[in-house]
Protein backbone atom coordinates (compact mmCIF):
# COMPACT_ATOMS: atom_id res chain seq x y z
CA UNK A 1 0.00 0.00 0.00
CA UNK A 2 1.29 3.67 -1.42
CA UNK A 3 2.52 5.40 2.08
CA UNK A 4 0.40 9.10 2.16
CA UNK A 5 2.54 11.93 2.68
CA UNK A 6 3.26 13.32 6.08
CA UNK A 7 3.02 17.45 5.79
CA UNK A 8 5.61 19.00 8.03
CA UNK A 9 5.10 21.79 10.35
CA UNK A 10 5.94 24.71 8.14
CA UNK A 11 4.08 23.99 4.99
CA UNK A 12 0.85 22.83 7.46
CA UNK A 13 1.66 26.96 8.71
CA UNK A 14 2.45 27.88 4.88
CA UNK A 15 -1.33 26.17 4.15
CA UNK A 16 -2.80 27.71 6.89
CA UNK A 17 -1.47 31.69 5.77
CA UNK A 18 -2.08 30.48 2.16
CA UNK A 19 -6.19 30.00 3.18
CA UNK A 20 -7.31 33.61 2.11
CA UNK A 21 -6.20 32.44 -1.39
CA UNK A 22 -8.35 29.63 -1.70
CA UNK A 23 -12.04 28.99 -2.13
CA UNK A 24 -14.02 25.89 -0.86
CA UNK A 25 -15.79 24.12 -3.68
CA UNK A 26 -19.29 24.61 -3.19
CA UNK A 27 -22.28 24.13 -5.97
CA UNK A 28 -24.38 27.38 -6.46
CA UNK A 29 -23.28 31.06 -6.66
CA UNK A 30 -19.13 31.22 -6.42
CA UNK A 31 -19.88 34.46 -5.36
CA UNK A 32 -21.57 32.99 -1.99
CA UNK A 33 -18.18 30.60 -1.61
CA UNK A 34 -17.05 30.69 2.14
CA UNK A 35 -13.24 31.68 2.70
CA UNK A 36 -11.17 28.11 3.18
CA UNK A 37 -9.72 27.31 6.61
CA UNK A 38 -6.96 24.71 6.61
CA UNK A 39 -8.31 21.07 6.07
CA UNK A 40 -12.14 22.24 5.92
CA UNK A 41 -13.58 20.91 2.70
CA UNK A 42 -11.99 21.27 -0.30
CA UNK A 43 -10.32 24.08 -1.68
CA UNK A 44 -9.07 25.82 -4.89
CA UNK A 45 -5.45 27.05 -5.36
CA UNK A 46 -4.69 29.79 -7.73
CA UNK A 47 -0.88 29.07 -9.22
CA UNK A 48 1.37 31.59 -11.12
CA UNK A 49 3.91 34.11 -12.06
CA UNK A 50 2.79 36.76 -9.51
CA UNK A 51 0.83 34.99 -7.44
CA UNK A 52 1.39 33.43 -3.77
CA UNK A 53 1.96 30.18 -4.98
CA UNK A 54 4.03 31.28 -8.01
CA UNK A 55 4.84 27.21 -9.20
CA UNK A 56 2.58 24.35 -9.39
CA UNK A 57 5.34 22.47 -7.20
CA UNK A 58 4.52 25.11 -4.29
CA UNK A 59 0.87 24.29 -4.80
CA UNK A 60 1.55 19.93 -4.79
CA UNK A 61 3.08 20.83 -1.14
CA UNK A 62 0.26 22.54 0.27
CA UNK A 63 -3.02 20.88 -1.59
CA UNK A 64 -4.86 18.32 0.19
CA UNK A 65 -6.86 15.22 -0.94
CA UNK A 66 -10.30 16.63 -3.36
CA UNK A 67 -8.52 19.85 -4.10
CA UNK A 68 -7.99 21.64 -7.03
CA UNK A 69 -5.43 23.37 -8.57
CA UNK A 70 -5.69 25.74 -11.79
CA UNK A 71 -2.38 27.03 -13.09
CA UNK A 72 -2.49 30.19 -14.65
CA UNK A 73 -1.26 29.86 -18.47
CA UNK A 74 2.32 30.97 -18.05
CA UNK A 75 5.56 29.04 -19.02
CA UNK A 76 7.34 27.20 -16.01
CA UNK A 77 11.34 26.14 -16.22
CA UNK A 78 12.36 23.56 -13.85
CA UNK A 79 9.84 23.33 -11.82
CA UNK A 80 9.05 19.78 -11.76
CA UNK A 81 6.51 18.14 -8.48
CA UNK A 82 5.15 14.92 -7.08
CA UNK A 83 1.61 14.93 -6.31
CA UNK A 84 0.67 12.34 -3.38
CA UNK A 85 -3.07 13.70 -3.25
CA UNK A 86 -6.26 11.68 -3.86
CA UNK A 87 -9.25 13.06 -6.06
CA UNK A 88 -6.85 15.90 -7.42
CA UNK A 89 -7.99 18.57 -10.68
CA UNK A 90 -5.14 20.17 -11.88
CA UNK A 91 -6.18 22.06 -14.75
CA UNK A 92 -4.28 25.25 -16.99
CA UNK A 93 -6.23 28.36 -17.25
CA UNK A 94 -6.34 30.73 -19.78
CA UNK A 95 -4.68 28.11 -22.20
CA UNK A 96 -2.47 25.43 -21.65
CA UNK A 97 0.13 25.65 -18.12
CA UNK A 98 3.39 25.17 -20.15
CA UNK A 99 6.10 22.81 -17.77
CA UNK A 100 9.54 22.85 -19.27
CA UNK A 101 11.66 19.74 -17.30
CA UNK A 102 15.12 22.30 -17.80
CA UNK A 103 17.36 18.96 -16.51
CA UNK A 104 15.35 18.34 -13.56
CA UNK A 105 13.39 15.69 -12.26
CA UNK A 106 11.09 14.81 -9.80
CA UNK A 107 12.72 11.66 -8.59
CA UNK A 108 14.76 11.02 -11.03
CA UNK A 109 11.54 9.92 -13.51
CA UNK A 110 9.27 13.00 -14.43
CA UNK A 111 8.18 16.33 -14.43
CA UNK A 112 5.16 14.94 -12.46
CA UNK A 113 5.05 12.06 -10.52
CA UNK A 114 1.22 11.38 -9.73
CA UNK A 115 1.35 8.90 -6.60
CA UNK A 116 -2.38 9.81 -5.74
CA UNK A 117 -5.45 7.99 -6.64
CA UNK A 118 -7.86 9.65 -9.45
CA UNK A 119 -6.26 12.43 -10.80
CA UNK A 120 -7.22 14.76 -13.44
CA UNK A 121 -4.96 16.89 -15.61
CA UNK A 122 -6.29 19.53 -18.19
CA UNK A 123 -4.49 22.06 -20.43
CA UNK A 124 -1.08 21.24 -19.74
CA UNK A 125 1.78 20.92 -21.22
CA UNK A 126 5.32 18.83 -20.46
CA UNK A 127 7.87 19.25 -22.75
CA UNK A 128 11.95 18.33 -22.16
CA UNK A 129 11.69 15.21 -19.42
CA UNK A 130 15.22 13.59 -19.98
CA UNK A 131 16.48 11.18 -16.84
CA UNK A 132 19.95 8.95 -16.51
CA UNK A 133 17.56 6.06 -16.56
CA UNK A 134 16.50 6.80 -20.23
CA UNK A 135 12.79 7.15 -19.48
CA UNK A 136 11.92 10.29 -18.41
CA UNK A 137 8.42 10.79 -18.81
CA UNK A 138 5.94 14.37 -19.35
CA UNK A 139 3.76 12.51 -16.56
CA UNK A 140 5.15 9.35 -14.24
CA UNK A 141 1.81 7.74 -13.39
CA UNK A 142 1.86 5.59 -10.05
CA UNK A 143 -1.55 5.96 -8.46
CA UNK A 144 -4.92 4.44 -9.42
CA UNK A 145 -7.10 6.06 -12.06
CA UNK A 146 -5.64 9.24 -13.91
CA UNK A 147 -7.87 11.09 -16.68
CA UNK A 148 -5.97 13.81 -19.46
CA UNK A 149 -7.85 16.23 -21.47
CA UNK A 150 -6.40 18.75 -23.81
CA UNK A 151 -3.06 18.01 -22.78
CA UNK A 152 0.33 18.37 -24.86
CA UNK A 153 3.36 15.88 -24.35
CA UNK A 154 6.24 16.51 -26.56
CA UNK A 155 9.95 15.99 -27.08
CA UNK A 156 10.50 14.30 -23.89
CA UNK A 157 11.68 10.29 -23.06
CA UNK A 158 8.27 9.13 -22.45
CA UNK A 159 5.10 11.32 -22.89
CA UNK A 160 3.29 9.50 -20.38
CA UNK A 161 4.47 6.49 -18.86
CA UNK A 162 2.61 4.17 -16.23
CA UNK A 163 2.95 1.58 -13.61
CA UNK A 164 0.94 -1.87 -13.89
CA UNK A 165 -1.82 -1.06 -11.38
CA UNK A 166 -4.85 -3.92 -12.00
CA UNK A 167 -7.49 -1.26 -10.88
CA UNK A 168 -6.53 1.56 -12.81
CA UNK A 169 -8.59 3.15 -15.24
CA UNK A 170 -6.55 5.55 -17.91
CA UNK A 171 -8.44 8.24 -20.04
CA UNK A 172 -6.58 10.23 -22.30
CA UNK A 173 -9.04 12.80 -24.69
CA UNK A 174 -8.36 15.62 -27.31
CA UNK A 175 -5.01 15.41 -26.33
CA UNK A 176 -1.23 15.35 -28.55
CA UNK A 177 1.61 13.34 -28.03
CA UNK A 178 4.80 14.37 -30.59
CA UNK A 179 8.37 13.65 -30.87
CA UNK A 180 8.56 11.70 -27.38
CA UNK A 181 11.06 8.60 -27.28
CA UNK A 182 14.61 8.40 -26.36
CA UNK A 183 15.48 6.65 -29.98
CA UNK A 184 16.35 3.45 -28.07
CA UNK A 185 13.09 1.50 -28.97
CA UNK A 186 11.95 1.64 -25.57
CA UNK A 187 10.62 4.78 -25.21
CA UNK A 188 7.17 5.84 -26.55
CA UNK A 189 4.91 8.70 -27.09
CA UNK A 190 2.20 7.31 -24.63
CA UNK A 191 3.08 3.96 -22.66
CA UNK A 192 0.77 2.39 -20.37
CA UNK A 193 1.54 -0.51 -18.26
CA UNK A 194 -0.90 -3.14 -17.20
CA UNK A 195 -3.75 -1.14 -15.48
CA UNK A 196 -7.25 -2.70 -15.77
CA UNK A 197 -8.10 -0.19 -19.03
CA UNK A 198 -6.95 2.73 -21.36
CA UNK A 199 -9.50 4.64 -23.34
CA UNK A 200 -7.87 7.13 -26.00
CA UNK A 201 -10.11 9.36 -28.14
CA UNK A 202 -10.02 12.76 -30.34
CA UNK A 203 -6.49 12.58 -29.70
CA UNK A 204 -3.31 12.72 -32.15
CA UNK A 205 -0.24 10.54 -31.36
CA UNK A 206 2.86 11.18 -34.04
CA UNK A 207 6.46 11.77 -34.76
CA UNK A 208 7.88 9.02 -32.25
CA UNK A 209 11.66 9.00 -32.39
CA UNK A 210 12.33 5.09 -32.46
CA UNK A 211 9.61 3.45 -30.44
CA UNK A 212 5.61 3.43 -30.50
CA UNK A 213 3.25 5.85 -31.45
CA UNK A 214 0.60 3.95 -28.51
CA UNK A 215 1.95 0.86 -26.26
CA UNK A 216 -0.27 -0.17 -23.67
CA UNK A 217 -0.51 -3.41 -21.60
CA UNK A 218 -3.99 -2.93 -20.60
CA UNK A 219 -6.72 -5.49 -19.48
CA UNK A 220 -8.69 -3.22 -21.84
CA UNK A 221 -8.48 -1.00 -24.48
CA UNK A 222 -10.72 1.45 -26.38
CA UNK A 223 -8.64 3.19 -28.74
CA UNK A 224 -11.59 5.40 -31.24
CA UNK A 225 -11.27 8.30 -33.16
CA UNK A 226 -8.23 9.37 -33.19
CA UNK A 227 -4.85 10.68 -35.31
CA UNK A 228 -1.86 8.56 -35.38
CA UNK A 229 0.85 9.28 -38.03
CA UNK A 230 4.33 8.90 -38.33
CA UNK A 231 5.41 11.56 -40.22
CA UNK A 232 8.80 11.47 -41.36
CA UNK A 233 9.88 9.94 -37.88
CA UNK A 234 11.30 6.48 -37.66
CA UNK A 235 8.60 5.11 -35.30
CA UNK A 236 7.98 1.22 -34.96
CA UNK A 237 4.41 0.28 -34.56
CA UNK A 238 1.69 2.82 -34.66
CA UNK A 239 -0.30 0.95 -31.81
CA UNK A 240 1.26 -1.76 -29.70
CA UNK A 241 -0.90 -4.21 -27.54
CA UNK A 242 1.44 -6.70 -26.44
CA UNK A 243 0.11 -8.42 -24.19
CA UNK A 244 -3.29 -8.64 -26.21
CA UNK A 245 -6.09 -7.61 -23.93
CA UNK A 246 -10.09 -7.14 -24.91
CA UNK A 247 -9.56 -4.25 -27.52
CA UNK A 248 -11.34 -1.80 -29.91
CA UNK A 249 -9.08 0.17 -32.29
CA UNK A 250 -11.97 2.01 -34.61
CA UNK A 251 -12.66 4.89 -36.12
CA UNK A 252 -8.71 6.28 -35.96
CA UNK A 253 -6.82 7.27 -39.45
CA UNK A 254 -3.75 5.10 -38.72
CA UNK A 255 -0.53 6.64 -41.02
CA UNK A 256 2.60 4.41 -40.98
CA UNK A 257 5.58 6.44 -42.59
CA UNK A 258 8.28 5.83 -44.72
CA UNK A 259 10.88 5.44 -42.39
CA UNK A 260 9.31 3.40 -39.50
CA UNK A 261 11.17 0.95 -38.25
CA UNK A 262 8.77 -1.75 -38.43
CA UNK A 263 6.47 -2.81 -40.94
CA UNK A 264 3.27 -3.16 -38.92
CA UNK A 265 0.84 -0.79 -38.32
CA UNK A 266 -0.54 -2.57 -35.13
CA UNK A 267 0.12 -5.28 -33.48
CA UNK A 268 -1.56 -7.76 -31.04
CA UNK A 269 0.41 -10.44 -28.58
CA UNK A 270 3.95 -9.90 -30.11
CA UNK A 271 5.16 -10.51 -26.61
CA UNK A 272 2.79 -13.16 -24.93
CA UNK A 273 -0.69 -12.89 -23.64
CA UNK A 274 -1.32 -12.12 -20.29
CA UNK A 275 -4.11 -13.84 -18.55
CA UNK A 276 -7.78 -13.10 -19.70
CA UNK A 277 -9.22 -12.15 -23.37
CA UNK A 278 -7.84 -12.39 -26.98
CA UNK A 279 -10.38 -10.69 -28.69
CA UNK A 280 -9.25 -7.34 -30.63
CA UNK A 281 -11.87 -5.75 -33.20
CA UNK A 282 -10.78 -3.67 -35.40
CA UNK A 283 -13.41 -1.97 -37.02
CA UNK A 284 -13.64 1.29 -39.36
CA UNK A 285 -10.02 2.40 -39.49
CA UNK A 286 -8.18 4.31 -42.44
CA UNK A 287 -5.14 2.67 -42.84
CA UNK A 288 -2.11 4.55 -44.91
CA UNK A 289 1.01 2.32 -45.38
CA UNK A 290 4.08 4.62 -46.95
CA UNK A 291 6.31 2.11 -46.92
CA UNK A 292 6.90 -0.29 -49.77
CA UNK A 293 5.88 -3.56 -47.46
CA UNK A 294 3.91 -4.00 -44.37
CA UNK A 295 1.16 -5.84 -42.54
CA UNK A 296 -2.08 -3.31 -41.78
CA UNK A 297 -2.81 -5.53 -38.57
CA UNK A 298 -0.07 -8.35 -37.09
CA UNK A 299 -1.70 -10.68 -34.99
CA UNK A 300 0.17 -13.74 -32.45
CA UNK A 301 -1.20 -17.17 -33.05
CA UNK A 302 -4.16 -17.65 -31.04
CA UNK A 303 -5.49 -14.26 -31.53
CA UNK A 304 -9.44 -14.42 -31.73
CA UNK A 305 -9.38 -11.36 -34.12
CA UNK A 306 -12.45 -9.95 -35.96
CA UNK A 307 -11.89 -6.78 -38.63
CA UNK A 308 -14.06 -5.07 -40.25
CA UNK A 309 -14.84 -2.29 -42.52
CA UNK A 310 -11.14 -0.78 -42.51
CA UNK A 311 -9.76 0.66 -45.84
CA UNK A 312 -6.28 0.07 -46.54
CA UNK A 313 -3.77 2.38 -48.57
CA UNK A 314 -0.34 1.30 -50.02
CA UNK A 315 1.34 -2.24 -49.97
CA UNK A 316 1.31 -4.63 -47.55
CA UNK A 317 -1.26 -7.58 -46.51
CA UNK A 318 -4.69 -6.72 -44.00
CA UNK A 319 -3.18 -9.15 -41.51
CA UNK A 320 -0.46 -12.08 -41.34
CA UNK A 321 -2.27 -14.68 -39.85
CA UNK A 322 -4.70 -17.48 -41.63
CA UNK A 323 -8.49 -17.83 -40.94
CA UNK A 324 -9.17 -14.66 -39.20
CA UNK A 325 -12.45 -13.48 -39.77
CA UNK A 326 -12.34 -10.18 -42.04
CA UNK A 327 -15.42 -8.59 -43.76
CA UNK A 328 -15.57 -6.05 -45.75
CA UNK A 329 -12.12 -4.16 -45.81
CA UNK A 330 -10.69 -3.07 -49.06
CA UNK A 331 -7.98 -1.28 -50.80
CA UNK A 332 -8.34 2.05 -51.91
CA UNK A 333 -5.78 4.90 -54.26
CA UNK A 334 -5.33 8.35 -52.17
CA UNK A 335 -6.98 9.92 -54.39
CA UNK A 336 -10.65 8.70 -52.94
CA UNK A 337 -10.15 11.01 -50.30
CA UNK A 338 -10.49 14.77 -49.87
CA UNK A 339 -7.24 15.99 -49.49
CA UNK A 340 -4.53 13.00 -48.35
CA UNK A 341 -1.44 14.88 -48.82
CA UNK A 342 -2.66 17.69 -45.83
CA UNK A 343 -3.81 14.58 -43.94
CA UNK A 344 -7.38 15.13 -45.11
CA UNK A 345 -8.85 11.44 -44.94
CA UNK A 346 -12.77 12.34 -45.48
CA UNK A 347 -14.02 10.56 -48.47
CA UNK A 348 -15.28 11.95 -51.74
CA UNK A 349 -17.85 11.69 -53.61
CA UNK A 350 -18.33 9.00 -55.56
CA UNK A 351 -16.02 6.76 -53.02
CA UNK A 352 -16.19 2.94 -53.63
CA UNK A 353 -16.17 3.18 -49.99
CA UNK A 354 -19.36 4.90 -49.45
CA UNK A 355 -22.11 2.45 -48.27
CA UNK A 356 -19.72 -0.54 -48.60
CA UNK A 357 -19.52 -1.21 -45.07
CA UNK A 358 -21.37 -4.54 -42.60
CA UNK A 359 -22.65 -4.11 -39.10
CA UNK A 360 -20.77 -5.22 -36.51
CA UNK A 361 -22.14 -5.85 -32.58
CA UNK A 362 -22.85 -1.88 -30.96
CA UNK A 363 -20.13 -2.37 -28.48
CA UNK A 364 -17.83 -2.34 -31.19
CA UNK A 365 -19.02 0.28 -33.53
CA UNK A 366 -16.71 3.41 -34.10
CA UNK A 367 -18.81 5.72 -32.09
CA UNK A 368 -15.93 8.63 -32.68
CA UNK A 369 -14.19 10.48 -35.51
CA UNK A 370 -11.50 12.46 -35.45
CA UNK A 371 -11.43 16.61 -35.65
CA UNK A 372 -8.41 18.34 -36.15
CA UNK A 373 -6.61 19.51 -34.78
CA UNK A 374 -7.29 17.53 -32.02
CA UNK A 375 -10.65 16.42 -31.49
CA UNK A 376 -13.75 14.22 -31.79
CA UNK A 377 -17.26 14.40 -33.14
CA UNK A 378 -20.20 11.27 -32.90
CA UNK A 379 -20.14 9.34 -35.82
CA UNK A 380 -23.28 10.32 -37.83
CA UNK A 381 -25.69 6.94 -38.88
CA UNK A 382 -26.32 7.36 -42.32
CA UNK A 383 -27.97 4.47 -44.14
CA UNK A 384 -25.67 2.09 -44.48
CA UNK A 385 -22.17 2.15 -43.04
CA UNK A 386 -19.15 3.64 -45.03
CA UNK A 387 -15.74 1.90 -45.01
CA UNK A 388 -13.07 3.98 -42.86
CA UNK A 389 -12.44 6.31 -40.14
CA UNK A 390 -15.15 9.47 -42.12
CA UNK A 391 -18.71 8.62 -42.23
CA UNK A 392 -19.51 10.86 -45.57
CA UNK A 393 -21.98 13.24 -45.07
CA UNK A 394 -25.14 13.17 -46.87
Amino acid sequence: MRAKRTVTAPVTALATALACTATVAVSGNPATAAPALARAGTRTWHVGPGRTLATPSAAAAVAHDGDTVLIDAATYVGDVATWTQDDLTLRGVGGRARLRAGGRSAQGKAIWVIAGDHTRVDRVDFSGAAVRDGNGAGIRQEGVGLTVTRSWFHDNQDGILTGAAPGSDVVVRRSRFFRNGAGDGYTHNLYVGGVRSLTVTGSYLGLADAGHELKSRAARNTIVGNLITDGDATASYSIDLPNGGRSLVAGNVIVQGPHSENSALVSYGAEGFAPGSRELWVVNNTFVNRRTTGTFVRLASGSHAQLRNNLLVGRGDLTNLAGISARANRRVGSGRFVDPRAGDFRLRSGSPAIDRGVRVPRRWRARWEFVRPVGQVRRPVAGRIDLGAYERRR
